[in-house]
């Protein structure tokens, strides 16, 4: 029987069933494409193809996943992974089959596109205790609701220690989790891929109106350096009066309410007690949930800001750079290579000197080389530059949020021991070095910061890397209900323009607790 029509027979919780608005989507083709980490939205038009094509002709078809169990094979193992990360999971995966010498082999099955969609599609299969569901890619905040619903099996000791060794603390963090049953917090999945956001500017502009290239290492001096801008442009067209970031009602909302809140010091719910509600339980933490939200209006209300912003998800923030409409953004690496190559290709007004490698993009079918890319991203960091995201106090690094992917083997597989090994292999040095140079996605070993491969295709690596340390990131609320907790909140942030900073930081906490008693779901 179909473990969909099965579903009301099993224990499922709530919560696995209230939607999430997240999604991932893939920028652009194999070696230009870097994937953002939350709630994205599809590319259109000329801008958006960066060479998608070079990723259809890579890509393997790979089995379609439907919601019904299917027993299982022995040796054979089914890796149930995200539909952007698939095709290079299963690239990956015929690698580590083929080195097992018969031991495993793995067969790779792409999860809807949608992030809503895999998780419902997993909580189904597991619900259903589907025997052929053995390894699982999974958003980082999972973890909490799949392991206290007893869906996960914690990595066994003799890989826990390699893996906490080489892994960087925010992704590391993303994996852990103390149920009820445990003593204290152990790894539940295994860091695959991860994602951060940076400060990306115009260093031309900087430097013609500020007298410095340097990037603004505070909200507050965005907010300042952007008011000096537009009120002294001089031509041509519109002042560059924007600064993007995602501001409609979904995910990536709650990404940056995150990062603002932790990075002043708050936090939505304790670290080791999910019940707890930190938004205003001290004069210091309810300061601290008013100081994100007053930098959120102010960047809604400045003087010049995109009337859209209220709506605006990553891609309208890379476009709305493109258009030379804004000087500063928000947003993940991806935004690089989209301009390198839209540039190139003409499609970008500030900066035609980019038209010169016009001939490295003019076959989708075969993008530059790496060896390539150095002389072209230098010309691109002179009119479109990278910083690490601005903190809340000077002086005090941001706290950025981590995204990403944790590879999980599930309680129903009836060959842990034999997925466990496939799961290692998976998200090796080797592996993550095929998902971050090829797929896009940053790494969650720090080693591979410093290979030279990664570096001609990362420039801003060295960056992504810092702000993966235990100082400079965060992760959002681990609780089971933290999709209830997302919803709910998104809700009530939204939009940014119309926030009361004093008043909201109770209707925030307020939202908090209906989520931990499960009520007010739908907001």
């Amino acid at each position: 029987m179909c473990c969909a029509s099965r579903i009301a027979t099993y224990n499922v919780t709530p919560q696995a069933f209230e939607g999430a608005r997240r999604g991932r989507r893939v920028r652009s083709g194999r070696k230009e494409a870097y994937v953002a980490g939350k709630g994205h939205t599809s590319g259109s038009g000329r801008r958006a193809k960066l060479a998608v094509a070079a990723l259809a002709a890579a890509a393997v078809v790979l089995p379609a996943v439907s919601a019904c169990g299917s027993g299982y094979t022995p040796r054979t193992l089914n890796a149930y992974a995200p539909a952007d990360g698939a095709s290079f999971i299963e690239q990956v995966g015929k690698k580590c089959s083929a080195a097992s010498n018969g031991e495993y082999n793995i067969v790779t099955h792409a999860l809807p596109k949608a992030a809503d969609d895999q998780r419902l599609q997993l909580a189904r299969r597991l619900a259903g205790n589907d025997a052929g569901l053995d390894l699982m890619g999974m958003d980082v905040v999972w973890t909490a609701e799949f392991a206290d619903a007893g869906w996960l099996e914690p990595v066994p000791q003799d890989l826990v220690s390699d893996i906490s060794s080489q892994s960087l603390p925010g992704p590391l963090e993303t994996a852990e989790w103390k149920t009820k049953s445990d003593n204290a917090k152990r790894l539940y999945a295994i860091p695959t891929w991860t994602n951060t956001q940076l400060l990306w500017f115009r260093p031309d502009i900087l430097k013609q109106y500020l007298g410095s290239t340097k990037a603004p290492s505070t909200w507050d001096e965005v907010l300042a350096a952007n008011e000096k801008i537009r009120t002294a442009w001089k031509g041509p067209g519109a002042a560059p009066s924007y600064i993007e970031v995602q501001g409609a009602q979904y995910e990536g909302l709650m990404v940056w309410f995150n990062t603002l809140l932790t990075s002043a010091g708050g936090s939505v719910v304790d670290a080791n007690d999910p019940t707890k509600i930190t938004l205003n339980d001290t004069p210091a933490h309810r300061a601290a949930t008013e100081k994100a939200l007053e930098i959120m209006r102010s960047v809604a209300r400045a003087p010049g800001a995109d009337p859209s912003l209220s709506n605006n998800k990553e891609n309208e923030g890379r476009l709305a750079m493109e258009n030379g409409l804004a000087t500063f953004q928000i947003n993940y690496p991806f935004v690089f290579p989209s301009m390198r190559s839209n540039a190139a290709s003409g499609d970008v007004a500030f900066f035609p000197e980019m038209k010169k490698y016009a001939n490295l993009y003019a076959d989708p079918d075969n993008p530059p080389k790496d060896s390539e890319l150095g002389p072209v991203n230098q010309l691109v960091r002179t009119r479109f530059d990278f910083a690490r995201y601005p903190g809340v106090t000077s002086g005090s690094p941001a706290k950025v949020t981590v995204g990403g992917v944790n590879l999980a083997v599930a309680s129903t597989s009836k060959q842990k021991s034999l997925a466990f090994k496939a799961a290692a292999c998976l998200t090796n040095s080797d592996a993550q070095k095929v998902y971050s140079i090829s797929g896009g996605t940053p790494p969650t070993i720090a080693s591979i910061y410093d290979d030279p491969d990664f570096k001609q295709t990362y420039p801003m690596g060295d960056d992504i890397k810092a702000q993966l340390e235990s100082n400079a990131s965060s992760n959002r609320p681990a609780s089971p209900v933290y999709q209830a907790i997302s919803t709910l909140l998104v809700a009530k942030l939204s939009p940014p323009g119309g926030l009361d900073p004093k008043s909201g930081v109770d209707v925030l906490a307020d939202q908090v607790r209906k989520a931990i008693d499960g009520k007010g779901l739908i907001p």
